[in-house]
C-alpha cells in the first residue's frame, strides 16, 4: 500500500480551486496551542486511513485529498477558514479532533452546510444537521469509572478542576451528579483558562493555587478537565507535591502524548477514561498498531486515542460515501446507524473497504504506569 496522501494547505487549496475529480478532506486537528502536543500522532493516523480508502478505491470513486487546517487557533480563525472552504467549494466534508470552543465556532460557521465529523469526546447536546458526533459525552464517559473509584478505591471527597470553556462544564455538573449517585461528594470545583499561560496566567502560580487548595479541602480524589499542556503541566506538579500517593486522580482528556509531556506517572493513583489506549490487549487495537508502525515506524509519535479518533473519522467518510450519504442532510442519522448497528446488511457493506471494520464503542478505564496507561476495566 503506497503511504502518498495529497495533503494541502489551505492556501494551495484556494489558489487550486475546487477539483471534482477528487473528494477533499479538510482535516481540523490541533497543530498549535494547548492541545498542540497531539497533533502529529493525528496527522500520521489520517494519513493512514487515507491511503487505505484509496487503495480500496477511494470514495465514489475518487480518491481522497487532505486539505489541512491548524484547530490549536483562536475559535474564531479556525471557523472563518472552515467556513471560507465550505462556501467556496473547495472542501468536501470535515474531520477531526480540538476543543469544543473550537468545535462550537465550526459547527456555527459551516451552518449545516457541509458533513463535519467530531471525533473525541465531547460535551453532549443537541448539534447542527451534518454534525456527527464519534465521542462519548460526559455522563456516558465517566459513569462507570467514577463508580469503580468509589466502590473499589474508596474514593468519596471529590475535587473537580477542568478549563474555562464548554466541554469542561458540561463534565463538572455531569460528574456532580454521577459522584453523588455513587455515594461520593463534591467539596471543591475550580476552573482555571484554557492555556494557563496564553490567557496571561502564570502557570506554575496557578498550579500551586490548585494544589494548595486541595490540601485545605482534605478530598481523595480529583477529576481533571484540564486539556492538553494544561493537564500535562497539573500532572508534573502534582508528582512533585505530598497529594501525589493519597489523592487519586481521573481524566476523560489524558492519553499517552500528554503522558510524556507529563514525565510519566509513578504514583499509581492516576486514571484515565477513553476508547482506546495504546497497550490495549484487543486484536483490533492491536491490529492498528501494527499497521501504524509498519507505515511510519517504531519511533513515530504516540498513536493515542484522538487519533485513532480521526483514523475512524476518515473511514466513517467512505462507509457514508457507501450508502449514499455523505451529504449534510442525511449524514448525521446515517452515521448514527452505522455506528451503532454494525452488523445490519447495509453496514456490513459500507464498513468492507475499512480493514479493521467499524470502531468500538467501549470506553475503557486505565492506570497510569510510569509512561503507559495499563486497561484496569473496560466501562
Amino acid at each position: 500500500m503506497s503511504m502518498e496522501v495529497v495533503t494541502l494547505d489551505c492556501t494551495r487549496v484556494a489558489v487550486e480551486g475546487p477539483d471534482p475529480w477528487v473528494l477533499r478532506l479538510g482535516l481540523l486537528v490541533p497543530l498549535s496551542g494547548s492541545m498542540g502536543l497531539t497533533g502529529p500522532s493525528a496527522l500520521n493516523a489520517a494519513y493512514l486511513a487515507v491511503a487505505e480508502v484509496n487503495a480500496a478505491g477511494g470514495v465514489m470513486g475518487k480518491p481522497l485529498e487532505l486539505a489541512l487546517l491548524d484547530a490549536g487557533a483562536r475559535p474564531v480563525e479556525v471557523a472563518g477558514l472552515a467556513g471560507s472552504l465550505a462556501d467556496a467549494g473547495l472542501v468536501d466534508v470535515f474531520v477531526g479532533f480540538h476543543t469544543s470552543d473550537v468545535h462550537r465556532a465550526v459547527e456555527e460557521s459551516l451552518g449545516g452546510r457541509t458533513p463535519y465529523i467530531f471525533t473525541p469526546p465531547h460535551e453532549g447536546g443537541s448539534r447542527a444537521p451534518g454534525v456527527v458526533l464519534m465521542g462519548d459525552g460526559p455522563a456516558r464517559q465517566l459513569a462507570r469509572s467514577i463508580d469503580w473509584l468509589v466502590q473499589r478505591r474508596h474514593v468519596r471527597r471529590w475535587a473537580l478542576i477542568g478549563n474555562d470553556y464548554i466541554w469542561p462544564h458540561a463534565v463538572h455538573q455531569a460528574a456532580g451528579q454521577l459522584i453523588r449517585s455513587a455515594g461520593g461528594t463534591v467539596l471543591v470545583e475550580r476552573l482555571v483558562p484554557l492555556g494557563m499561560a496564553a490567557g496571561g496566567l502564570d502557570p506554575e502560580a496557578t498550579t500551586d493555587r490548585l494544589l494548595e487548595d486541595l490540601v485545605r479541602s482534605g478530598v481523595d480524589g480529583v477529576l481533571l478537565s484540564l486539556v492538553g499542556r494544561d493537564l500535562a503541566r497539573f500532572n508534573r506538579a502534582f508528582q512533585e507535591s505530598g497529594l501525589r500517593s493519597r489523592v487519586v486522580r481521573l481524566s476523560g482528556a489524558l492519553e499517552e502524548n500528554g503522558l510524556l509531556a507529563a514525565g510519566g506517572d509513578q504514583t499509581g493513583e492516576l486514571y484515565a477514561a477513553m476508547r482506546s489506549f495504546v497497550g490495549q490487549r484487543d486484536a483490533r487495537r492491536e491490529a492498528l498498531a501494527d499497521r501504524y508502525s509498519e507505515a511510519f515506524g517504531h519511533d513515530a509519535p504516540v498513536l493515542d486515542a484522538y487519533a485513532e479518533g480521526c483514523y475512524d473519522g476518515v473511514h466513517l467518510v467512505a462507509a457514508l460515501s457507501a450508502i449514499g450519504s455523505l451529504e449534510a442532510a442525511n449524514a448525521t442519522a446515517a452515521a448514527i446507524h452505522l455506528l451503532s448497528e454494525p452488523d445490519a446488511v447495509d453496514s456490513r457493506r459500507a464498513w468492507s473497504t475499512a480493514p479493521l471494520g467499524p470502531p468500538p464503542g467501549e470506553v475503557h478505564l486505565a492506570r497510569a504506569d510510569g509512561f503507559n496507561l495499563a486497561v484496569v476495566q473496560a466501562c
